[in-house]
């Protein structure tokens, strides 16, 4: 069986330390977690941009997705959105489409957001669309998971979330920290029963 792969873009942080809270679900689950992230989008050319980050996470690679058995997929809000960079990466995946090599994979979606209301919701279901295009097999947070119920900051059924603050300041609540280690639990899981 391949990894789970974790792959974000993160601005400030806060959506990097979602997917090392998943990251630590995966692997609790009896998977391997493969963190990677996508560059920013900016005006520079990407023939003279470094193809290695000078700090963090690798950026991920077309293989990276075609070898993993799962994915979760993780965006900042922008607007109700995900991130430029993140449906940047997403539209460079057509040859991945085109053969097929990411159907019957689990996946799951995770975001963060200034505020309580800054779109949290809508930015998951923009990151889902691409993956139903592939043909994976969206999985999300159950209310069988607890915090999902008494959560008075992040998380939601689509997927975790966390709401950082508009300073980028606030840490992870416990229930925002819980749900994303179910999150990464849950599709690990499921690619372990599937792997069988």
């Amino acid at each position: 069986m391949g990894p789970i792969l974790i792959l974000y873009y993160s601005r400030g942080g806060a959506t990097r330390e979602l997917a090392y809270k998943i990251a630590h679900g995966v692997e609790q689950a009896g998977a391997e977690a493969l963190i990677r992230t996508v560059p920013a989008v900016s005006t520079e050319c990407e023939a003279i941009a470094d193809d290695i980050p000078s700090s963090g996470d690798l950026y991920a690679e077309l293989s990276d997705l075609e070898q993993c058995s799962g994915l979760l997929l993780g965006s900042p809000t922008r607007f109700g959105n995900m991130a430029a960079a993140m449906k940047y990466f997403l539209d460079s995946t057509s040859p991945l489409w085109l053969r097929g090599a990411l159907e019957g994979k689990p996946a799951g979606v995770f975001t963060s957001t200034g505020g309580l209301h800054g779109g949290q919701e809508s930015t998951l279901l923009s990151m889902m669309l691409p993956l139903l295009h592939h043909g994976m097999l969206i999985a999300g947070i159950p209310y069988s998971v607890s915090e999902l119920s008494i959560t008075k900051s992040g998380g939601t059924p689509y997927g975790a979330s966390h709401v950082a603050g508009p300073d980028n300041q606030q840490t992870l609540t416990d229930e925002e920290a819980k749900l994303c280690i179910a999150q990464g639990q849950r599709i690990a899981e499921l690619a372990l029963r599937l792997h069988k």
